[in-house]
């Protein structure tokens, strides 16, 4: 039987139930031993309990005689460039990220930051930390030591939009007091003194998240960066999760500008730097994305939901950029990774080479393409409410597409549903071509079905 705390992809659970002390210090044995790294780099968030993990997750790596070095608090993509930059086996962070205040978490990643799933070695992990029989600590253990590679992380950061085409602009940043600000603070010098202007808010790493969890996909949670962009005049807004591996934007005006038009955004500033190049994107919503990447001369290609199935696709085709409606975005020359560092960098110098508001360029394509965002349905049979959809509209549906749940397009507006893995949940996406009238009632249509 699995342990609760061992996901597809990752470890994640409630602190002193799935998840402690003892049990980070068996995990880092277990990586140990599956994945037989001579070095591997270790990091952490804010949390209240990440030392102490990241600490035992050290001492288990270091008792199978791997050099461990210490990050310290970071970000994820910080764990993900180090396992690159230093020639690491692998990288391991510590983070609950979005999750409530009573979780923490384990990211990990091997040599070359490529992804571990269940598949890949987290499975062999989990029965060797089920098992238990580690035996004693290696007769030379490892050594475990800080290390600060952050000024090399800022320089590759940077490389992807120069300081100099980015001014002048104001820009609020949000770090929903999670890992972000020191880092950012590591990016600001260079592009301040290329005239950029900055305004902090919820800057400081506090693990008590005295403004509640940073997960700025939550719109209770949006109003403070939306609130400051119009207070400050500014002309964009990023706001962070947990551990910065996702970045969301605000426009102009406050608004918060949905994943899917950032993805769109983002292949728009990839193809004008890499003429005919492959982006991938997810299947939930997709008709912008693919209509900007053909209008700029690219291969658009879809990929299921899931960073290591983007990540898998994009270096399978040998894309320049993923992105994921989620806020999940991909770069090839960030070891096809990704980031909430680089996405915002790249849509300013987008805005600044167009000369128009974050919120212009975002409105032509919800114009063109409107969608409902995503729709949470909690149900007690979420395989029943499919198979209700299935039923009314599978007939006469131009296109059926089931590579991620279901997808049904028709001449003016296209369906994707998806289950959660995890929890008892349909996940519904409705997308039009530039019909926001038919866009609510299919919406409401739909609603209604999956209700029952």
């Amino acid at each position: 039987m699995r342990h609760t705390a061992f996901k597809s992809y990752d470890i994640r659970g409630r602190l002193g139930v799935d998840l402690d002390a003892d049990l980070a210090y068996r995990i880092g044995r277990g990586y140990a031993r599956v994945f037989a790294p001579a070095l591997v780099a270790v990091g952490r968030d804010i949390r209240e309990s990440s030392p102490e993990l990241a600490a035992a997750l050290a001492r288990g790596l270091a008792d199978e005689g791997v050099e461990v070095k210490d990050l310290g608090l970071c970000g994820t993509e910080e764990i993900y460039f180090a396992a690159d930059h230093l020639g690491a086996g692998g990288g391991l962070m510590v983070t609950a990220s979005h999750n409530p205040i009573d979780y923490n978490g384990i990211k990990m990643v091997r040599e070359g930051a490529r992804p571990i799933s269940w598949d890949s070695g987290l499975g062999q992990i989990h029965d060797l930390v089920m098992a238990g029989d580690f035996g004693p600590a290696a007769a030379v253990p490892g050594t475990i030591a800080p290390c600060d590679i952050r000024p090399a992380y800022v320089e590759k950061v940077l490389s992807f939009a120069p300081a100099a085409a980015l001014a002048p602009l104001k820009i609020v940043v949000n770090a929903g007091n999670g890992a972000a600000g020191p880092t950012f603070d590591a990016l600001a010098p260079a592009l301040e003194a290329a005239g950029i202007e900055f305004v902090r808010v919820h800057h400081e790493p506090d693990s008590a998240f005295p403004n509640g969890i940073p997960n700025p996909l939550l719109p209770e949670n949006r109003a403070a960066t939306a609130e400051a962009v119009t207070a400050a005049g500014a002309d964009f807004g990023v706001a962070w999760d947990g551990d910065f591996d996702r970045c969301f934007l605000f426009d102009e005006t406050g608004g918060f500008v949905d994943g899917e038009y950032i993805v769109a955004l983002l292949a728009q500033a990839f193809l004008a730097k890499v003429p005919g190049a492959r982006i991938v994107h997810d299947p939930r919503v997709q008709w912008n994305t693919q209509a900007t990447v053909a209008a700029a001369g690219g291969e658009a290609v879809v990929s299921r939901t899931g960073h290591a199935l983007i990540k898998a696709k994009m270096r399978e085709v040998d894309a320049v950029y993923g992105g994921e409606m989620s806020a999940h975005h991909y770069f090839r020359d960030f070891m096809y990774c990704d980031s909430g560092m680089i996405p915002w960098l790249v849509v300013a110098e987008l805005v600044c080479r167009a000369g128009r508001p974050l919120g212009e360029l975002v409105a032509e394509m919800r114009a063109g393409f409107p969608s409902s965002g995503e729709i949470n349905f909690h149900l007690e049979d979420p395989e029943a409410a499919l198979a209700r959809v299935e039923a009314a509209y599978l007939e006469g549906a131009e296109e059926v597409d089931r590579l991620d749940g279901l997808s049904l397009a028709y001449p003016g507006w296209r369906v994707n549903l998806r289950k959660s893995n995890t929890e008892p949940v349909l996940r519904l996406n409705v997308e039009t071509r530039g019909d926001r009238g038919l866009l609510e009632g299919k919406v409401a249509e739909l609603s209604a079905l999956i209700a029952g």
